[in-house]
C-alpha cells in the first residue's frame, strides 16, 4: 500500500450486506480519499440458523456490487469470509481497517436492524474518529413517521395508514384525494384458487453457478439449513438482474397475481408472485421503480386494477407499515408473548417431513427455494404454529432464517404481529387461524393427505380441525369480546359438551406428539 492510500485524510464507509444500493448518492462521485468496506462476517451468519441460499445469494451480491464499485473507479475494501484479517465481528473489523487506514472519519447507511442500530450507535459514541450515519435512501417512509401517524391510536390499522401513503405519494390516485376506481382495496377481488389455468409463468430468473463460493462459505465453518442449490442459484446478483426480474413480473405475471396471489398448488409455487422481495430487501430495486411500473401496467391496459393495487399494497403499504411498527416497538416486541406460548418446534420444521400435505408441501418448498408465499406462510405454517402453541420467539427465528427475503425489520412484525397475535392485536385485528376449510379451498394440499379435511375426531382426523377449536375455547377469556372472530364463539355455544371433551382430548393428544403428525 502506497503512502498516498496511507492518509490521514482517508474516510471509512461501510455497506452493509442488505445495502446493495448502486444508486445510493454515496457512489455518484469517485472520491480517492474514501474506501467503501463490506464484510462478511460471523457476526451476521451465525445471529440464528440461516437458510444456505439466503448467505449465498447475500454474499454473491456483496461481491458482485463491490465489483462494479471498482470498475467505476472507487476505493473497496472487501473482507471475505476466510480472510486471515476477518475478526469475524463488524465493530472488531471497523477498529483494525480504521487504524489501519489511518482514517479521519467513519460513515454507515441507517441499519434496517434494531440490533446493528444500536451496535454501529453504542461502537462510534466509544470511537476516536467522528461516525456519521447517512439515510439508506430507500423507503417511503422514515422509521418513525407511521408513529406519527398513528399518534394517539390505540390499533394500528395497515388500512389507514396505506391510504395515506397513497394519498402522499399520489399513486393510483384520480385527484388529490380520490383513488382510482372509487375504492381503495380490491383485496376481495383476489381470492380465487388455482386450479391449472391459466399456466405458470417460466422462471426467467438467471442461474447462477456459486460452488466456488459456497465451498468457500462451508469451509469456513459457517452452519444453515435447506438446500443451497450452489450451482443453479437464481436469486438476482445485482441491480441489472433485479430490473429484468421486474420486467418479467410485469409482463407475464402481473395481470393474474391479483385472482391468484393467495392460491396454493403442489403444481407450481410460484405461480404468479414477483419473487422480487429478495432484490427489494437487500435493496438492490427501489421500491418506488416497482411500484411505478405497476401503475403504468394498468394505465397502459396491460393489468387490471384489482391485479395492480393488490401488488401495490404489499410495498407500499403493508411493507411500509411493518417497518414502522418494528422501529416504534423494538427492542421489546421481540418478546412479545400474548398467549405464553411455549412448545418447541416440531423436528419437522427443518426437514418437512410431516403427514400433514399442507404443511409438508409449504415446509419442503421453504427448505428447497427458501421461499414461500404470504399465504403459505400465514394460513398454513403460521397457523399451525398459533393453534399449537409453539413459543412465538422460535417461530420468529426459524422465520428469520428460512426465508431470503427475511429481514427482522419485516419479518418480525410478520411473525409476531400478524401470525402469532403475539402482541395482543396491535397490528392484526384477529388471530388469523382457520380449521382445513379454509387451505382446502384455496390450495389443492387435502388431496391425497394422509388426513381427511373433513374429520374432527379419530386417527386420521386433520390435525387443523381440533386444533382450531381448541384454539378458540382455551382461549375464551381473552377473544371472546372480538368482534371480528365472534361467530366462532357462536358456534362453540352451539355444541354440547361432549363434543367439546371429543375436540379437546382430540388436541391434547396431537399437541403431546407434534413430532409424530
Amino acid at each position: 500500500m502506497t503512502t498516498t492510500q496511507m492518509t490521514s485524510q482517508t474516510t471509512l464507509r461501510l455497506i452493509l450486506g442488505d445495502q446493495l444500493n448502486l444508486q445510493h448518492r454515496w457512489f455518484k462521485e469517485v472520491d480517492d480519499a474514501t474506501v467503501y468496506v463490506l464484510m462478511e462476517v460471523r457476526q451476521e451468519t451465525d445471529y440464528v440458523l440461516h437458510h444456505a441460499q439466503k448467505i449465498l445469494a447475500i454474499f454473491a451480491g456483496m461481491r458482485d456490487l463491490a465489483r462494479q464499485l471498482r470498475d467505476a473507479g472507487h476505493r473497496v475494501h472487501y473482507l471475505a469470509i476466510d480472510d486471515a484479517h476477518n475478526l469475524q465481528s463488524i465493530p472488531a473489523n471497523i477498529d483494525a481497517l480504521i487504524a489501519h487506514y489511518q482514517a479521519k472519519a467513519f460513515g454507515y447507511q441507517a441499519p434496517d436492524e434494531w440490533r446493528l442500530d444500536q451496535q454501529l450507535y453504542q461502537h462510534g459514541r466509544r470511537s476516536h474518529v467522528p461516525w456519521m450515519m447517512v439515510d439508506s435512501e430507500h423507503f417511503y417512509t422514515t422509521r418513525h413517521q407511521a408513529a406519527d401517524i398513528f399518534m394517539g391510536r390505540k390499533q394500528w390499522l395497515m388500512e389507514f395508514f396505506y391510504r395515506q401513503m397513497r394519498v402522499q405519494n399520489q399513486v393510483l390516485m384520480e385527484d388529490a384525494k380520490k383513488p382510482v376506481g372509487g375504492q381503495w382495496n380490491y383485496d376481495h377481488d383476489n381470492r380465487k384458487p388455482w386450479r391449472g389455468t391459466p399456466a405458470e409463468p417460466q422462471d426467467a430468473r438467471t442461474l447462477h453457478d456459486h460452488s466456488a463460493l459456497w465451498k468457500t462459505i462451508v469451509d469456513a465453518g459457517v452452519k444453515s439449513f435447506g438446500n443451497p442449490k450452489a450451482d443453479q442459484l437464481t436469486w438476482a446478483l445485482n441491480r441489472d438482474e433485479a430490473l429484468q426480474q421486474l420486467d418479467a413480473f410485469i409482463k407475464n405475471a402481473l395481470p393474474q397475481f391479483g385472482d391468484f396471489q393467495d392460491a396454493m398448488s403442489v403444481k407450481a409455487w410460484r405461480l404468479f408472485h414477483s419473487l422480487l422481495s429478495f432484490a427489494l430487501n437487500v435493496k438492490m430495486l427501489n421500491p418506488r421503480e416497482v411500484v411505478a411500473k405497476a401503475e403504468a401496467a394498468y394505465h397502459a391496459g396491460h393489468a387490471p386494477l384489482a391485479a395492480v393495487e393488490g401488488f401495490i399494497r404489499q410495498i407500499l403499504g403493508w411493507r411500509e407499515y411493518v417497518r414502522g411498527v418494528y422501529w416504534t416497538n423494538m427492542p421489546e416486541y421481540a418478546e412479545k408473548n400474548f398467549f405464553a406460548h411455549t412448545r418447541k418446534l416440531p423436528s419437522w420444521f427443518w426437514d418437512g417431513k410431516t403427514k400433514m400435505n399442507c404443511l409438508s408441501h409449504a415446509i419442503t418448498q421453504s427448505l428447497e427455494q427458501a421461499h414461500a408465499h404470504h399465504i403459505q406462510r400465514l394460513m398454513v405454517i403460521g397457523n399451525f404454529a398459533l393453534l399449537a402453541g409453539l413459543d412465538p420467539a422460535e417461530v420468529h427465528r426459524w422465520y428469520l432464517g428460512i426465508y431470503i427475503d427475511a429481514f427482522e425489520w419485516v419479518e418480525l412484525p410478520n411473525t409476531i404481529g400478524m401470525s402469532q397475535f403475539a402482541d395482543g392485536g396491535l397490528l392484526a385485528t384477529k388471530p388469523y387461524v382457520s380449521s382445513a376449510a379454509y387451505i382446502d379451498r384455496m390450495s389443492d394440499y387435502c388431496k391425497g393427505c394422509h388426513y381427511d379435511k373433513k374429520v374432527r375426531i379419530g386417527e386420521n382426523a386433520c390435525p387443523y380441525n381440533a386444533l382450531y377449536w381448541d384454539f378458540f375455547h382455551r382461549n375464551e377469556k381473552t377473544l371472546a369480546k372480538n368482534p371480528r372472530i365472534g361467530m366462532a364463539y357462536r358456534q362453540l355455544e352451539k355444541m354440547d359438551e361432549g363434543a367439546i371433551v371429543d375436540f379437546q382430548t382430540q388436541a391434547a393428544g396431537m399437541l403431546e406428539n407434534l413430532d409424530s403428525l
